[in-house]
């Protein structure tokens, strides 16, 4: 989220700029999405709760990246194997090494989604719906695709992460270089006005805090470094480590699960 790619410059849109870190990074991304991985597992048992009984229909994971989502889901509520949608093929091609390889597809969620998804029955999506374009309007497409009865379970970051990063910024005079995340509260209230909730809870997760530059390298590590501004100069880095907040233990995100259903 700070530093642009070689191959990635400015003028660059900025849903290939995603792509583009992903893909250099994607061989890595098992190891290092733990967070991802135990918010996929969260939201996969949350669905054995209150999608059991779905029945026979279109299923898929929406940005699917290396597929984290797709299998956790499976080994909670069996039956087909989801589609994966993601628009990085080289994290796609993670999920291809499985044993068995699950039905797939190139695509890029700035655009919708496929005609084959309108009807859905289950659409799961997590870590994806903040680098899009336009996330409220991409929810509401989503919401709008459930066959009656249909299930969304949805996961993504929100605007209570990162305080110590933004503080530091504030500190040291440089540019916040993240995401602009979404307001949980906003996503919350679109959901609800279309689905029935059957769960909606912001999620607390920290790491250790060990500076500016590890707390940065973690993303870097797992492609999500992708920024919609231009990267800091080492000037700037130097001043953002110094000015990091050392006193603080841990370095906080927030994460928005919310599981929602269609009306019958």
């Amino acid at each position: 989220m700070v530093l642009l790619e070689p191959a990635a410059t400015a003028a660059t849109p900025f849903s290939q700029r995603v792509q583009h870190c992903f893909g250099r990074s994607a061989a890595a991304y098992g190891a290092h999405a733990r967070l991802q991985a135990a918010v996929a597992e969260r939201l996969a048992r949350l669905l054995r709760i209150h999608a059991s009984a779905l029945p026979a229909g279109a299923r898929a994971d929406l940005g699917a990246g290396s597929g984290l989502l797709a299998r956790a889901i499976e080994r909670h509520l069996g039956g087909a194997p989801l589609l994966r949608l993601d628009s990085c093929q080289d994290l796609l091609l993670q999920d291809a090494r499985e044993p068995t390889a699950p039905p797939q597809r190139l695509w890029d969620l700035n655009q919708g989604l496929p005609p084959e998804l309108q009807g859905a029955v289950l659409l799961g999506s997590s870590f994806a719906l903040q680098w899009l374009e336009q996330p409220q309007r991409a929810l509401q497409l989503w919401c709008e695709a459930l066959a009656p009865g249909g299930v969304l379970a949805l996961a993504v970051p929100c605007a209570g992460s990162f305080g110590l990063w933004h503080q530091a910024c504030q500190r040291a005079e440089v540019p916040f270089t993240g995401l602009q995340l979404p307001q949980a509260d906003a996503l919350i209230s679109l959901a609800g006005s279309r689905l029935r909730l059957r769960r909606a809870e912001r999620l607390q997760f920290s790491r250790p805090n060990r500076g500016a530059l590890a707390f940065l390298r973690q993303f870097k590590a797992i492609g999500a470094q992708a920024s919609r501004g231009p990267r800091l100069s080492r000037g700037q880095l130097r001043r953002l480590e110094q000015h990091w907040p050392a006193e603080a233990a841990h370095v906080g995100w927030e994460v928005l699960v919310i599981v929602g259903q269609s009306a019958p």
